[in-house]
Formats: C-alpha cells, structure tokens, sequence
C-alpha cells in the first residue's frame, strides 16, 4: 500500500481488563510472545500512517514505559474513562481537519492489515464500520442496515429491544470517518444510555441523519476481529494467531509434523523443506535454512540456523548462530553470543555460550564451553570445562585447530590452547599448552594402605 499522508490512527488502550484477573494493564498482556497493543500497532503500521494516536488510561504509565523507544507515538490520556466517544475526543485537538481518521481498539489484536485496507478502501468519502456476522452476538453492539443494506445504526445490547438483539451481525469497534465531521459527531454526542457512558457508535445515527453514507465492511474471519477481556479468550486468540502463522509456514513449504503443536511467538523465515517436529516453539526472530530439521520439544529464541543443520530433542538455542550441516543436541543449550561455523557438533548435555567454534569443531559430550574460541576439527572431549569466570570478571579460553582436549580436563582462563595440542584426560590446565605436544597436569596417585571406609552406627548407639 502507498503512503497514507491523510491517515490518522487512534488505538483505544485505556481499558482496565478487570476481568484478566491481572495487576497488568489488559493491553499488556503476553499473546505470542508480545502484548496484545504490540499486535494491534503492528497492524496499523502497515497502513504507513501520518501519526498513531495511542489513548491511555488504566495504568498507563506502564503502558508508556513498554513503549518507551516508540517516539513516534503520540499519546493521550483519557484521565476518565467516559465511554469510547469520549476516548476518541481526547485525540481529536492532535488530529488535522483533512484527515481520515481510523479507530482501532488495543483489545483486538488479530487484526490484518488487508482486512482495514478494504474498510478504508470502502469508506470513500463517508464513514466505514468493520462488522462481522458472529453464531452467537451476545455483548457485542448491533449492526442495524436500512432497506436498501447500508448501515443505519449501531446498538449496543444493553439499549436494544428483542429485534435488534436477534440480529447476528454486529460492530467490532473498528471506525474510520472524515476528522473534520468526526470532531463536531463528538461534540454532540449524549450520555442518555444504559451504562451512562458516551459512544462512539453513537454517530453513526448522526451521519446517517446528515446524509452521509455509511459503508459496513464485514471482516471474513471472526477470530480476526475478537476483543480480548478475559484469560480464556486469551487462549482461544492464542489458538487462532497459532492456526494462522502454522498455514503461512506451510504455505512458504515448511514441514510441520502437527501444527496444532508448534508455538511461534515472533518472526520467523524458512527455507525450502525445513522440518518442525511437535512441540517446536519459535521466539524472537527466528531464520531457519533449506533443509533445517527440528526435532521434537525444541526451543528457538533468537536464531540462525545454516542449510541442513540438525537440532535434535530437547534443545535450547538462543542468540546464536549456525553455519551449514550442523548437528546440536539432544539436551544441548547454547547461549547467546556463540557463533557456530559449518559442520560444527554440540552434543548432548552441552552448554555454549558466547563462544566460536570454528569449521568441524566438536563437543560431543557433557561440556561447558564459555568465553572460548575453538578452532578448526578441534576435539572438546567429555566432562570438559571452561573455567571463564574469577567471581567478577570473565575470561577466554582459546583452543588452537585440531586441538584434542581429552575427557574430564579443566581449562582455567585466560589460556591458550596451541593447534595440534593434545590435553591429557584429567587435566587441570591454567598455563599455555604448546602447539603439538601433550601436555598433562595431574596430582600422583596415591593409594593409603589399611585404610578402612566409615560405616554407619546402628540404632541407639551414642553419636
């Protein structure tokens, strides 16, 4: 879509979500990994906006403080929370007289960018309502349409009578109208309601009476337009983002073993023929190459993963990259910071942080590998540990190409590995190891004769 120079968003955030249960403002809360106003921004960024008005009030200071780094948001407070006309008059003194003014609602975080294109798209010179047609409408306010199908009212439920209550479409909060005749419909607007509040929906009475054409656009998908303002709709909203990210990976041609089991909560891009086995979850941004294979109960989080690498089960990665024809795991974790090159392995029950491993590297076997740079075809052999840390600061351990650290050794940093070293097993190394040589660092061995290993007491003898 081009430039919208004449767009201006408002997002109604200041709800307080009693229902949630939570201390957390409602547009707070986690879906798929970001809070549901994250979502709903997201989606208005799409439609490239002259300004984005977020309208906040029920712990909005919180609110701001995640937002922090969105300088381009304008905010406003709605110190009373009058009803949703009186949320978008708070914005309205920011907004010029030209523009088209889109309101969206920070509860409803499904929203696709193509869906409000076609709601802008056909409300031309008047107003547009989103609507969608639900098997049971109750809560929602009604769409009420004249003979000829254009809409002539909205009536929330608790003003209807048993007709309007019977109608299956209704309003999903979702408004755009002329700022110019928005801001004098507001001025106007009454509190004479049920719930004694000021509505939005209220001017649409007021357009259709000045003879303004009112465009109802319905929203194919109802998941898409679901408010959110309980913890079960939560999760169904969680089911439904996780339906559609699963057909889009299908669509691009990843290979899922159960979609209804994989969890993405961020950004995610593949490659040709990538496989996702069950309980695969997906955080941050997440690049997967041609023919990467994740095994089942794998976590991702902030990863590159080259061509043909293998995570097997259980697996952690976070922050990390990898090259091609890797192999990590099972019960692997590496942190962030850790670059890996091609043909590297990470074996099970191996932790890597913020470290490089070189081409054809490999710890196979119960290591911890941090702060180190291992070069290439070097072998990390069981038990090893990188000792990096003194209580305060952090060191590395630098292991040369073709190094052979054996089973059981200690590497105490800062040291250096020379290439071709070979490291005895056992070893305790807190000096330089010269390059192809073996290099050794036990206590002797010493047996002591007649020594007799302690037996427990029995019952009732004196300790």
């Amino acid at each position: 879509m081009n430039p919208v120079t004449s767009l201006s968003v408002v997002v109604l955030a200041a709800g307080a979500g009693k229902r949630m249960r939570s201390p957390l403002p409602k547009v707070l809360q986690p879906l798929a990994g970001r809070t549901l106003l994250d979502h709903v921004l997201h989606c208005a960024e799409a439609l490239r906006p002259a300004a984005t008005h977020v309208v906040y009030g029920h712990g909005g200071e919180a609110v701001r403080r995640h937002f922090a780094e969105r300088a381009e948001l304008r905010w406003v407070e709605q110190a009373q929370r009058l009803g949703t006309g009186h949320a978008v008059a708070q914005a309205m003194p920011g907004i010029p007289e030209d523009h088209l003014v889109l309101v969206l609602c920070g509860d409803v975080p499904l929203l696709r960018a193509a869906t409000l294109e076609a709601l802008l798209q056909g409300t031309g010179e008047g107003v547009g309502v989103l609507s969608v047609e639900l098997p049971d409408p109750t809560g929602y306010g009604r769409i009420v349409r004249d003979s000829s199908g254009a809409v002539a009212a909205i009536v929330e439920e608790r003003d209807a009578d048993a007709a309007t209550r019977a109608v299956r479409e209704v309003n999903t909060g979702v408004i755009a109208a002329p700022a110019g005749r928005l801001r004098g419909w507001l001025s106007r607007l009454g509190n004479d309601n049920a719930q004694g509040e000021y509505y939005l929906t209220d001017i649409i009475a007021m357009a259709v009476a000045e003879g303004v054409s009112v465009a109802g656009v319905r929203a194919a998908d109802a998941d898409e337009v679901a408010g959110i303002n309980t913890r079960a709709q939560l999760a169904a909203a969680e089911s439904a983002l996780r339906r559609r990210i699963a057909a889009a990976l299908l669509d691009q041609g990843a290979i899922l073993a159960d979609p209804a089991r994989l969890d993405v909560r961020g950004e995610v891009t593949v490659g040709q023929d990538v496989f996702l086995d069950a309980n695969v979850t997906l955080e941050g941004r997440v690049e997967l190459g041609d023919g990467v294979h994740i095994g089942p109960n794998v976590v991702l989080r902030d990863v590159c993963l080259g061509a043909g690498t293998v995570v097997h089960a259980f697996s952690l990665l976070e922050g990390m990259r990898c090259g091609t024809d890797c192999q990590l795991g099972p019960y692997a974790r590496v942190r962030p910071g850790s670059e890996l090159a091609e043909r590297v392995k990470i074996g099970n029950f191996v932790e890597v942080k913020n470290s490089r491993l070189a081409e054809g590297a490999k710890a196979n076997h119960l290591s911890y590998v941090g702060d180190t740079d291992v070069g290439r075809d070097a072998n990390i052999g069981a038990g090893t540990i990188t000792c990096n840390y003194d209580g305060a600061n952090k060191h590395r351990t630098v292991i040369g190409d073709g190094a052979f650290i054996g089973s059981g050794v200690e590497l105490v940093a800062p040291v250096e590995i020379g290439p071709g070293a070979t490291i005895g097993a056992g070893s305790t190394i807190s000096k330089n190891a010269p390059p192809h040589q073996l290099t050794l660092a036990r206590a002797r061995q010493t047996t002591l004769r007649h020594w007799q290993r302690p037996t427990k007491q029995r019952s009732g003898e004196d300790h």
